[in-house]
């Protein structure tokens, strides 16, 4: 059987350094946004954890702009993934029994970020801030009318507050 996704391990410490060193991260609970948003990027706030819908719409969009290729699902300080979109499904089960993503793009209490291997698109869910960073044109191109209409107008864009 396929595995539709892999732990990090050998590479964790170094796909961690990429992002903060090309993303400025700042992990903080009070201190906003924890990242230079890159240009072009949309953020949004999120809203109740139970209504996640926009999951739906950024795993589809992730899974379109990587093919046959992987993306890094990164859960700060936990355990993160090389996933394979296009193998996630009932055929193949990872772990075992279990069908789908190994994490949600939303942050559920710390910080989730969807990442193509080369950083030109991904998402960054912030648990303290209650939002979403979208970058990356060709996946902004995919969601951001869906997620304007399930989460509301647009608390960023670019990194500057939203007109």
């Amino acid at each position: 059987m396929t595995r539709a996704y892999r732990e990090l391990r050998d590479d964790y410490t170094e796909v961690w350094d990429r992002f903060d060193a090309r993303f400025d991260f700042r992990p903080s609970v009070r201190h906003f946004p924890a990242i230079t948003e890159p240009t072009p990027s949309v953020t949004w706030r999120l809203g109740d954890p139970d209504d996640d819908r926009f999951v739906d719409v950024v795993r589809a969009a992730v899974t379109a702009l990587a093919g046959e290729g992987a993306i890094l699902c990164l859960d700060w300080q936990h355990t993160c993934y090389r996933v394979w979109p296009a193998l996630v499904g009932p055929d193949n089960l990872d772990p075992p029994g279990d069908p789908g993503w190994p994490m949600s793009p939303y942050p559920d209490g710390d910080y989730a970020i969807f990442l193509a291997e080369d950083f030109r698109f991904g998402t960054f869910g912030h648990p303290w801030e209650r939002t979403l960073c979208v970058f990356g044109a060709d996946l902004l191109a995919l969601v951001e009318a869906d997620l304007h209409e399930l989460l509301g107008p647009p608390v960023r864009r670019d990194g500057a507050p939203a007109a």
